[in-house]
């Protein structure tokens, strides 16, 4: 694997975070190299890993997925070398993330997690976030892991439903 296209990666993984105003998951990181035919899943990993260990990205994870936003230091780089990036591969970047901007922002704001309690029954805390704001946080309690984890998987479909059900229910 030659170094200039690890290098090229690189900057195309710090554009696409660049771009957006809230983190990518891994899901849409991936999606972009290996269905767009730039790289294999194999190579995204290591190019996501080296930047993280570089810190020019920040990784989040739950329960559901990992997520990445771009630091300041990606930014720095990205301006430094950002003029490596081909205007064909930002256009595809960018029409990768305009086509898939409404699907790439739910699943970056929408969050499912549970844990053990002290007492032994599982928290379920989903959430729907917006510009770093909560639009729902709810968080309950139920007696196994597999509800639990029945209850994250099926969280990201109905999540606005049930918040229209609630903010219906309260006005």
């Amino acid at each position: 694997m030659a170094v200039e296209a690890i290098t090229l990666y690189k900057l195309i993984t710090l554009y696409m975070l660049e771009k957006v105003d809230f983190p990518l998951t891994n899901a849409t990181v991936m999606g972009f190299f290996v269905d767009g035919s730039y790289t294999d899943y194999p190579t995204v990993l290591t190019v996501i890993s080296v930047l993280q260990e570089d810190h020019l990205i920040d990784a989040a994870s739950n329960r559901s997925n990992t997520s990445y936003r771009i630091t300041e230091q990606g930014r720095e780089m990205l301006g430094y070398f950002g003029n490596k990036i081909s205007d064909d591969i930002k256009t595809d970047v960018d029409n990768y993330l305009k086509a898939n901007r409404y699907e790439l922002k739910q699943a970056a704001n929408t969050i499912s997690e549970f844990y053990q309690t002290t007492n032994g029954d599982y928290a379920v805390h989903c959430c729907v976030k917006e510009k770093n704001t909560s639009l729902i946080d709810l968080t309950i309690t139920v007696p196994d892991e597999e509800i639990a984890d029945s209850m994250c998987g099926k969280w990201k479909a109905a999540s606005q439903d049930i918040y229209e059900y609630i903010f219906n229910k309260l006005m």
